[in-house]
């Protein structure tokens, strides 16, 4: 999508973080932006920031598991601006601790948000962009952790494994409606997802969640947690580098160069596990 403005781009957990950043650099370039957000003090002060500007910005108040609250978000997009042609699955929330501690609440929320979220996303407005074949583009926030296991972070590693993988396979899908894709897969950014207990459904709380937002699930002297907390970036970096693989069909977005090793050592030791058991059925004739 070499031209932007004017276009029509909606943005789930668009009232803060990531969110927010993909915001403001979206509607820098021209764009209209529908923030979608569960949080109502977010979505008041995001409506409030974007209030005195020439932009067009509609906020609307969006859970991204619940698809008939995905769907009015849709129909009030198509409503409100005609047309939609860029979707950002950015919604995502994140449980720290170990596997052996995590519960069914703990996985059965996070899964609703950081892969249900997605798909509902996907289903809602896929049809809408496909509709008016001006093409457009799909950006899903993974993560670093959607492709190296960290200690402390299975299930939001299980969640962004399954977003990257949902990136990886519907490229090719999109790319013949002339809808390019991106998966964002960032280090620590300066957000507050490390908070986002404070969003979490009562009847998926647990006593002790809110506390192992953070310790449980970085808190070590573990190497690949160590380094997550390193080189942490701000929210309007991200921004602009989303606005960057919209323009021009990038697909992977890594903002966080320091991971390169650590990524490439996980490849390596796949490959070496192809060698060992390709020489495993030459051993044993089969």
């Amino acid at each position: 999508m070499k031209e932007v403005a004017g276009k029509v781009a909606f943005v789930t957990g668009g009232a803060s973080g990531l969110g927010l950043a993909m915001t403001r650099s979206l509607t820098g370039a021209g764009m209209k932006v529908v923030i979608a957000d569960i949080e109502d003090s977010a979505l008041a002060a995001a409506a409030e920031e974007f209030s005195d500007s020439n932009t067009e910005v509609l906020t609307i108040k969006t859970d991204v598991t619940d698809r008939d609250s995905m769907a009015d978000a849709a129909t009030k997009t198509i409503e409100a601006f005609g047309k939609v042609h860029v979707l950002c699955n950015n919604a995502g929330v994140f449980v720290g601790g170990s596997v052996v501690d995590m519960t069914y609440k703990d996985w059965d929320w996070v899964m609703n948000v950081n892969v249900q979220g997605v798909i509902n996303g996907m289903v809602a407005f896929v049809d809408l962009i496909k509709s008016h074949g001006e093409g457009g583009h799909i950006v899903n926030t993974a993560s670093i952790a959607g492709h190296i296991g960290i200690p402390g972070m299975s299930v939001y590693n299980m969640s962004k494994f399954a977003v990257q993988g949902l990136s990886e396979a519907m490229r090719a899908d999109l790319a013949q409606h002339n809808i390019g894709s991106s998966v964002l897969c960032p280090g620590i950014v300066a957000t507050n997802i490390f908070s986002s207990d404070r969003n979490r459904p009562d009847d998926l709380k647990e006593k002790d969640s809110g506390a192992r937002q953070l310790g449980a699930g970085m808190a070590s002297d573990n190497g690949e947690r160590a380094s997550m907390m390193d080189n942490i970036l701000q929210p309007t970096v991200i921004g602009d580098m989303v606005l960057d693989a919209i323009v021009n069909d990038v697909f992977y977005i890594f903002s966080h160069p320091s991971f390169k090793e650590m990524v490439g050592a996980r490849g390596e030791e796949i490959a070496a596990a192809f060698d060992r058991w390709a020489a495993f059925r030459v051993e044993h004739n089969i």
